[in-house]
């Protein structure tokens, strides 16, 4: 399953005074589950950008905490800076990274900025997705006036704020008000170009940008801008839609660029924006030698890229995932100016270093062996057979991927790089249930080392002891019922796949079955010891019915190999 992860870039109105930024970043890090990924405090704005990653309940939580330091550190009346200010936590934005959408993260905008009016009382505005108006989802809409106008738009109908609304008093005239809300991810980007001149990287820049250039005339180039009845200029438009774009010169690289902000990537993905970019600068007679991401990125924008660009070679996209990066990598020149590391650049490799443990999976072949043939009972049974299945789910995908670069076969390359992604998906989970079954047993131990010199401490062992005997039935009958699917994946590769490889979707299948079978034995033994009889007698079934079809369809598929052997 997709872990769901939330970013958050709130804006302090402080950027001077260090001692007040540090207690506003640690209200951040002492959040539990939560990445603090950069603190940006600016002198002249007096303003500081906070970025920090994690779920969504604990960046909402770590959210509240930082807008009350903030609210305890920053005064209001004191501040004066360059950039436009609504409050001491002038504005406050949810973004979707992964497994969660775009209105989820509105809702928790509303929450949070109800949570901050009724307990800090604050007075909150809603802006962007989370906005309650249309005219609203401008943040300059919700922010006009600035501090000064406060009280005047407390005081003005239809200029209230949508939660915490009452007449100025001293709190508002310390706090101020902040403007919560939730918008797309954005990424910066620059595009390296093989030439100097920041005349021919704008012109790319406007062939490009949403907004486009005026429409001149005469001269398209120097003519004069045309008006339209209301005296607006007339533009005509990019081809992008959501983004923004600039050409300069870098002094650093001496290059010229084309400097974008991509505001939605759901419309204008990374790869995509690239693709135009290149085609625009080659009608100029220019290269795009390069790309240069400036912050970080979700995963996904450089797995939609790997694939995008496979796609487009015919090529099987069913690979693991570090490879599809690279490809990502490559293909957009991402380490043309300096050396590209995913796990700086990604905020999925972070969070997962961060929270980083030590992991069966992440051993060599010869340690994990190693590991499994010491004295203790964990790694057993159950994790080498999510293992085995897990090998089974690689071989199936091997096969797939073989056959989609067979020669001759080209015009199947989708449909066997559809397999192959198939057996990335149950290889991935079986990797996953490889470490969970050994922490199924390390929850009974666990259980059974907790005190018992009360009666209630004896019941409260007991049920301890019970439920985390349930789990440990649990995921091994999980690791039977994705090691199944392995089956039809041999079963299509012996029959369809390359000819030459017929032998290891044999070997795929036997894999799988030995994973069915034997995570069958420790359902079988670990429900052997539930006080629950019906729950554990209706795992059994399940379990003998997985295995009563893991034989049979181990049996046709080597009929099948042996047929084609």
């Amino acid at each position: 399953m997709e872990r769901r992860i939330v970013e958050c870039v709130p804006n302090f109105s402080e950027g001077r005074n260090m001692d007040a930024i540090r207690q506003i970043s640690q209200e951040i890090e002492q959040t539990k589950g939560v990445r603090l990924l950069n603190v940006d405090p600016g002198e002249a704005t007096n303003r500081t950008v906070i970025t920090f990653v994690g779920d969504p309940d604990t960046v909402v939580e770590a959210a509240f905490r930082a807008v009350r330091k903030a609210a305890q550190v920053i005064d209001m009346r004191q501040h004066h800076g360059a950039h436009p200010r609504i409050g001491a936590t002038d504005v406050l934005p949810l973004i979707p990274v992964s497994g969660i959408t775009l209105e989820e993260c509105a809702e928790l905008a509303r929450q949070l900025a109800k949570r901050i009016a009724d307990e800090l009382r604050i007075p909150c505005y809603c802006y962007e997705a989370a906005a309650y108006s249309e005219e609203r989802r401008n943040l300059a809409v919700c922010r006009a006036g600035e501090y000064e106008g406060i009280a005047k738009k407390l005081s003005t109908p239809g200029k209230e704020p949508d939660f915490g609304s009452r007449p100025y008093d001293d709190d508002i005239a310390r706090t101020g008000c902040t403007v919560v809300g939730a918008r797309d991810f954005l990424i910066a980007v620059n595009f390296n170009l093989n030439t100097t001149s920041t005349r021919r990287a704008n012109a790319i820049a406007f062939d490009v940008r949403e907004k486009g250039r005026p429409r001149r005339e005469g001269n398209p180039i120097v003519g004069k801008p045309m008006k339209d009845a209301e005296g607006n200029t007339i533009m005509i438009p990019g081809s992008l839609k959501k983004t923004k774009a600039i050409g300069w010169f870098i002094d650093e690289y001496g290059i010229a660029q084309v400097s974008m902000n991509i505001t939605d990537i759901n419309v204008t993905p990374l790869h995509k924006a690239f693709d135009e970019v290149c085609r625009c600068a080659q009608a100029r007679g220019i290269r795009v030698t390069g790309t240069e991401i400036v912050g970080l990125v979700p995963k996904r924008t450089l797995i939609e890229a790997g694939k995008y660009f496979l796609e487009k070679q015919h090529r099987s996209t069913g690979i693991p995932e570090d490879d599809i990066v690279k490809i990502a990598i490559h293909s957009m020149g991402l380490d043309d100016l300096r050396p590209f590391n995913p796990r700086e650049k990604v905020i999925e490799y972070l969070l997962e270093d961060a929270n980083q443990k030590s992991r069966l999976t992440d051993l060599t072949v010869k340690g994990f062996a190693e590991e499994t043939s010491r004295e203790s009972p964990a790694p057993g049974g159950g994790t080498i057979s999510a293992y085995m299945g897990a090998l089974g789910a690689a071989l199936g995908a091997m096969v797939a991927n073989l056959s989609a670069h067979k020669a001759g076969w080209d015009d199947r390359w989708q449909e066997f790089s559809q397999s192959a992604e198939e057996g990335q998906a149950i290889m991935a989970e079986l990797l996953h249930l490889t470490d969970e079954d050994t922490e199924a047993f390390n929850r009974i131990m666990a259980a059974f080392g907790m005190p018992k010199t009360t009666d209630q401490e004896k019941a409260a062992r007991t049920e301890a002891i019970q439920t985390a005997t349930l789990y440990a039935s649990e995921v091994p009958l999980r690791t039977m019922k994705a090691a199944i699917r392995v089956m039809p994946l041999c079963r299509l590769m012996a029959t369809e796949g390359n000819p030459n490889s017929v032998s290891d979707a044999g070997v795929g299948a036997l894999a799988a079955r030995a994973a069915v079978l034997g995570a069958g034995l420790n359902v079988k033994i670990n429900a052997a010891s539930l006080h629950d009889r019906e729950k554990a007698e209706a795992l059994i079934h399940e379990a003998q019915a997985l295995i009563d079809e893991a034989n049979k369809a181990e049996h046709k598929i080597m009929e099948i190999v042996e047929g084609k052997i």
